[in-house]
């Protein structure tokens, strides 16, 4: 009787156990009013910078365990900016993103791995010009805590960083011109940069509500 007990027992501690490690998981919604999604590729001999504006996502978020965390984004392709509307609608278009039929790229985390100093490594899946292939990004937790301003109720908010790098031409995107003396126009190394601000999700001001709901400061 005691052995099944025992038996009976060690499953329940480790349920428990489970509940106590995931306690401090919550869900976190990115701010795309205080987050960038960034990208520079050579252009010739310089870089010229972009971004795209429109994007939403959730971070699963354990500052205690960031092993436990996770990240899911979807980004509308049709949103990227350079600076340059002829160049933005040649990057729309069939030679580059094919926005029309091919209108979103989504980043899913596989696995998060804590490193020093508040940097952990995320792989993932990202999926863009309907070819899926794995990335991994370095990131850096800037900060989380609770904020407050202007006598609004507090809410939780975490910031990230994070980088990488990809071959554009390994999803698909392979435009190009050569130059009279060699060489190419563009380079086929993407950098990317992100800078995220999320909030604890049901503390975000839910779409349509009145501004002076709680909701991410503007300034």
């Amino acid at each position: 009787m005691k052995r099944r007990l025992i038996l009976l027992s060690a499953p329940l501690a480790l349920m428990l156990m489970a509940g106590a490690a995931s306690a401090e998981l919550q869900a976190y919604r990115i701010d795309p009013g205080h987050s960038l999604v960034g990208f520079n590729i050579r252009h010739f001999f310089s870089r010229v910078s972009g971004r795209f504006k429109d994007f939403s996502g959730t971070v699963q978020f354990d500052e205690k365990n960031l092993a436990g965390s996770s990240v899911d984004v979807t980004i509308q392709s049709a949103s990227i900016d350079t600076g340059n509307e002829h160049r933005d609608g040649d990057l729309k278009g069939p030679s580059f993103f094919h926005s029309d039929s091919l209108p979103t790229i989504t980043f899913k985390s596989t696995k998060v791995v804590p490193g020093p100093e508040k940097s952990f490594m995320i792989y993932g899946d990202l999926t863009m010009h309907g070819v899926t292939k794995p990335v991994t990004l370095e990131a850096t937790l800037l900060g989380a805590g609770q904020v407050a301003m202007d006598g609004r109720p507090p809410r939780t908010i975490a910031g990230f960083e994070a980088k990488t790098s990809i071959d554009r031409k390994d999803y698909g995107i392979v435009w190009n011109r050569t130059l009279d003396q060699g060489g190419t126009m563009l380079g086929d190394d993407v950098a990317i940069t992100l800078t995220i601000e999320a909030s604890v999700a049901n503390a975000m001001r839910p779409q349509g509500a009145p501004a002076q709901a709680a909701a991410p400061d503007k300034k």
